[in-house]
């Protein structure tokens, strides 16, 4: 533990799986006060161009290829082999030596759960709240590669009575680790795996998970969202409305894209598209759509009627925070139980990715944008996000469990 005199060392790793994961210990190490704390964010070297001209100090961190990691989403497979969460152990342990944090912050970098327990230091996990081992674990069908060829009424109980096998299955390279360095088991328990941690903190809207109650080892940080930097000469506030913003971003379906701006384009003013640097289809190009490699999810939503996006928790961050309803098109895991949450509270809707239709992405923009239950609703969430982000910030949760007074 520092002096009251010496500032804080905190170590982030941001596991390069995508950018979600870099983006939010990157904002949070950036929100430190630097007279306090001095900070060290490790990143893959993929993600470079993210932090640049930073106020401290930034280094590589050896993480699986977002490519490989993207592969075994879709098809199902365990998200880290046991290979890679050892070799991720060695490089944890190795920056710790490197740099001696006094608290280590991680988000999505299992292995953590093993290293700083070896090393012996303070832990902080940035995460969903939806992974919670607190909530019961009833899991929605995400797309795998069968689910376009199998009812969804047929496909979805088979796959709840699947998971009582793969889910266990897919923590079993964790079980080994901690195995092999002498920890306890977590029981197998897919969302201990991917959430232990001496503290959890959720990236979420408080008011999506209303059963979830604050302590010692749990706490919300707020619906934190990376956005990049305004376009040039590009004003949301003067386009014709209905303003719609639609992203795919780095981990959704790309595929759906043509689709689904065309059916959005009668309902629209304005169609601003962001492809995450995908190649942006010929079909997207029209009088009423903006189309921009990266575009400031910040800045649109701000002035948007609608959102679609995947209906991860980055974006729909972004969009609850200005009370904008929105459009999920859900593909992977993460991005069904985050929708779950946004329809529960009436805030938004989900399509399945691979159930996309023209006419039913039509009626849901129409029905979003002009039936304002939806914006109530959504501007309710943006109220309990605010006041999350003022009262939930890093450097509090991490004075309490280090025990420094005077905060």
């Amino acid at each position: 533990m520092p002096s009251s005199t010496e500032r804080l060392k905190v170590l982030f790793l941001a596991e390069g799986a995508t950018l979600a994961h870099v983006a939010r210990p990157l904002l949070l190490a950036g929100g430190l006060d630097p007279a306090r704390h001095e900070v060290t964010l490790a990143r893959s070297a993929a993600y470079a161009w993210m932090t640049e001209g930073l106020g401290f100090n930034v280094c590589d961190l050896d993480c699986q290829a977002a490519e490989v990691f993207a592969r075994r989403l879709d098809r199902g497979s365990p998200l880290f082999d046991y290979p890679t969460l050892r070799r991720y152990v060695e490089e944890d342990l190795a920056l710790m030596e490197r740099f001696r944090p006094d608290v280590v912050v991680g988000d999505f970098r299992l292995s953590l759960s093993v290293s700083a327990r070896l090393w012996k230091v303070p832990y902080i996990t940035v995460c969903d709240a939806y992974w919670s081992p607190e909530l019961p674990l009833d899991p929605p069908l995400p797309v795998l590669p069968f689910t376009r060829l199998v009812p969804v009424s047929v496909a979805a109980p088979l796959f709840r009575l699947a998971t009582r096998v793969a889910f266990p299955y897919h923590a079993r390279a964790m079980e080994r680790l901690r195995v092999h360095h002498g920890l306890p088991s977590l029981g197998y328990d897919l969302r201990r795996v991917y959430s232990d941690a001496d503290l959890r903190l959720f990236a979420n809207i408080p008011a999506l998970f209303p059963e979830l109650r604050e302590s010692r080892e749990a706490g919300f940080l707020g619906p934190i969202a990376w956005s990049s930097a305004p376009v040039e000469g590009l004003n949301p506030e003067a386009l014709p409305r209905p303003l719609v913003f639609v992203t795919m971003g780095s981990s959704g379906d790309a595929s759906v894209l043509s689709d689904v701006v065309r059916a959005l384009l009668p309902a629209a003013g304005t169609v601003v598209v962001a492809t995450a640097g995908r190649v942006a289809p010929e079909a997207l190009m029209s009088s009423k759509t903006m189309v921009f490699d990266f575009v400031s999810g910040e800045q649109l939503c701000r002035h948007a009627d609608l959102v679609v996006c995947n209906g991860g928790s980055p974006v729909t961050n972004l969009a609850l925070r200005h009370g904008v309803p929105v459009i999920g098109i859900a593909r992977n895991m993460d991005q069904f139980l985050n929708m779950r949450a946004v329809v529960r509270q009436g805030a938004g809707v989900m399509v399945r990715a691979d159930r996309v239709r023209a006419e039913e992405i039509l009626a849901w923009a129409r029905r979003l944008t002009t039936d304002t239950r939806w914006r109530v609703e959504a501007l309710r969430l943006a109220d309990s996000g605010r006041e999350a982000l003022a009262g939930g910030a890093l450097e509090i949760h991490v004075a309490r469990l280090l025990g420094v007074k005077g905060e």
